[in-house]
């Protein structure tokens, strides 16, 4: 480890352990062996979802220690696990050690690679899969790092939370791919707000404004199921929308000054008018652009934007407003108490996989599963409120939410979204559509 990410691991175990009562856990199976050696025992991983992120995540992890296995990978398509596999392999020689028997594909491979005496599993599925894929791993007794976002929808939610709980009682770690929570400008600017270097936070105001994404085209012979997971981030029950994909990490940080208290409501506004035009007609059914007021329970507001438009203002950026000054969140705060962070923020991605190894090879363990379902959730809550143009608060969500997942999952099945006689997919129309079931 670096010197200068060593402040952002040791402030980040100091909170884990605050958080977690009984943070040593010599009587859970999985980590009693691999601190028993003093962190010479080798960690095994499973990959589950083998696209970029993914094999970014287990980059990661094989960086952070050379003492990590991979010994499975599953996903949908054949493909990307030969693509993982092979990058990987090339990148960290001697740390793949997977196999023609622990390569699965389909869409119950994630259930083959929890069958396989891995300790760890990386969860990099597209977002809508997250919640039961989560379940199923903490049920076959893994340690977990999942991707943003955990959840689309309410009962999705309700999923993550249950097992949360269930992760708690067998003593895994959980961690969650909200990576500006493990870099050191975030913690320490966090940290201040929270002790009150601004005053009272009165507003918040966060941001994701860029352009736009990759569109895949359908391949010749894909079903209606297949091609929609192949483009997955176009359709709401696979990625939950922009809002929830990429603008998660934002609100993150807004909930995580407050305290990681969420919002009670949220009223806003959002359209599609140009992602699906020319080419990509008939390709997706999600905005490009939302604006939502969330409340807070003190009355305190948090303003967001996200859209994904060329041409457009852009800022991917968070801010606090409070009674005695203003912060970017990020290392600065300026009014009555001035402070800029001195350090280096560091990579996100990689500290979040070199502070789970770390504790993972102390015996400790921490569960970041349970803001990372809040901060996912109160992405679902700011789309309800975008989609419907209601104002929708977020203990109606969690009861009544509708769930955005098919009924029967399998590749010739029904899809959860069909085209009009137009050849378009529906896309919600604010004033119609209802968030609650």
């Amino acid at each position: 480890m670096t010197e200068s990410s060593t402040p952002s691991r040791r402030q980040f175990l100091q909170v884990s352990s605050a958080m977690v009562a009984g943070a040593s856990l010599a009587g859970g199976p999985s980590i009693a062996r691999i601190a028993h050696a003093a962190g010479s025992d080798v960690i095994k991983v499973a990959l589950i979802g083998a696209g970029g992120r993914g094999t970014g995540a287990v980059s990661n992890l094989m960086k952070a220690d050379a003492n990590l296995k991979l010994v499975a990978v599953a996903d949908a398509f054949e493909g990307r696990v030969k693509t993982a596999v092979e990058r990987l392999d090339k990148q960290y020689r001697g740390q793949v050690a997977v196999t023609r028997e622990t390569t699965f594909v389909g869409l119950d491979a994630y259930k083959k690679a929890l069958a396989t005496d891995a300790d760890l599993v990386v969860l990099a599925t597209p977002p809508g899969f997250r919640p039961m894929q989560y379940r199923a791993a903490v049920e076959s007794g893994k340690h977990v790092f999942m991707e943003k976002p955990c959840c689309v929808d309410a009962p999705g939610y309700r999923t993550l939370m249950e097992a949360n709980q269930r992760a708690d009682e067998k003593g895994l770690l959980v961690g969650v791919g909200l990576q500006r929570r493990h870099q050191s400008n975030y913690i320490e600017t966090v940290k201040r707000l929270q002790d009150g270097a601004i005053g009272d936070v009165l507003a918040l105001r966060v941001y994701w404004n860029g352009a736009g994404i990759w569109n895949r085209r359908r391949e010749e012979g894909m079903t209606e199921m297949q091609y929609q997971v192949h483009n997955w981030y176009h359709f709401c029950w696979l990625s939950g929308d922009n809002i929830c994909e990429q603008h998660v990490h934002n609100l993150d940080i807004g909930n995580w000054v407050k305290g990681d208290r969420h919002p009670v409501e949220a009223n806003g506004m959002g359209a599609c008018t140009a992602r699906y035009v020319g080419g990509t007609k008939g390709t997706g059914q999600i905005f490009d652009q939302h604006f939502v007021e969330f409340s807070f329970a003190d009355g305190s507001k948090m303003f967001s934007q996200c859209r994904q438009l060329k041409g457009c203002f852009g800022s991917v950026s968070e801010a606090a407003h409070g009674t005695q000054g203003t912060s970017n969140c990020a290392g600065r705060i300026e009014g009555e108490k001035p402070w800029k962070f001195d350090g280096k923020g560091g990579n996100g991605h990689q500290q979040e996989q070199t502070d789970l190894v770390a504790t993972l090879r102390a015996g400790k363990r921490y569960n970041e599963g349970y803001y990372g379902a809040n901060s996912s959730l109160t992405a679902v809550l700011g789309r309800a409120a975008t989609y419907s143009g209601r104002v929708v608060r977020w203990d109606d969500l969690v009861a009544k939410g509708k769930s955005e997942f098919p009924e029967k999952l399998a590749w010739d099945a029904p899809a959860p979204v069909e085209k009009d006689t137009e050849g378009n997919y529906p896309i919600p129309l604010p004033g119609a559509y209802s968030p609650l079931a």
